[in-house]
């Protein structure tokens, strides 16, 4: 006997538990969710996120140091136009710093071409960037006689090492997983405005607003009191 009792009380705690969800739903507020989707579209049509932005000048930036770097160590070995001779026309693997230099540039368009021109949103070219230049490195390291030429022998391979390391971390803990977040904000948004739209289908917009003049108070007090005095006193 006490059954239907009972299950009216789970009935009506199952309906009081999903209020929440659809009282979420209504307090969205349209004009919030419309901003917010033009703000990430507006992202969108920028073409390039912020974070890979900053990727791609850090990229720029291991190109331009390892460049000065070598010029520094041609000017230190006795002159560039003799030294750049020497490591160019005469490259030898084991005492030249020319290959590092290259090996900056390889990172340097592969990066690039990959995360600023096609807008690449997956790891695999910067771990071939990385891979081949760890590779390089320790082979370099190993067999060259490097460590006989003074400290940029320690330099340069340790700081390219570095930082092709560094932008891999960027990339993979940074870059990636911010669009991501960005993205999935952008969908979850766009999904709410449709939900909103849907549940205030008459919503109007800032230029649909319509104010009635004002009437003056006690308008009506005023013409009654007109009239009577009117009236021709008898």
């Amino acid at each position: 006997m006490n059954r239907v009792p009972g299950d009216a009380e789970n009935a009506h705690s199952s309906s009081v538990e999903s209020c929440p969800s659809l009282r979420d739903v209504h307090s969205i507020n349209p004009v919030q969710l419309m901003a917010r989707i033009e703000s990430y579209e507006g992202r969108e049509k920028k073409g390039i996120s912020d974070v890979r932005r900053t990727f791609c000048l850090f990229v720029t930036f291991d190109l331009l140091f390892i460049t000065l770097l070598w010029i520094i160590e041609l000017n230190v070995k006795g002159g560039i136009e003799t030294t750049l001779e020497k490591e160019v026309l005469q490259y030898d693997y084991s005492s030249s710093y020319f290959d590092i230099f290259l090996l900056a540039v390889f990172r340097f368009k592969v990066l690039i071409l990959a995360y600023a021109m096609c807008r690449l949103r997956h790891w695999w070219a910067i771990a071939f960037t990385t891979a081949v230049t760890s590779a390089f490195l320790l082979a370099k390291v190993i067999i060259s006689k490097l460590f006989s030429q003074g400290a940029f022998g320690y330099v340069l391979p340790i700081i390219s090492f570095i930082v092709a390391w560094i932008e891999t971390w960027f990339l993979d803990f940074k870059v990636l997983p911010q669009e991501a977040e960005e993205e999935n904000r952008f969908l979850i948004a766009q999904d709410a405005s449709e939900r909103a739209a849907l549940l205030h289908p008459g919503v109007l917009s800032d230029g649909q607003f319509y104010s009635p003049p004002e009437s003056v108070a006690g308008s009506d007090e005023d013409s009654e009191e007109k009239q009577d005095s009117e009236k021709p006193v008898v």
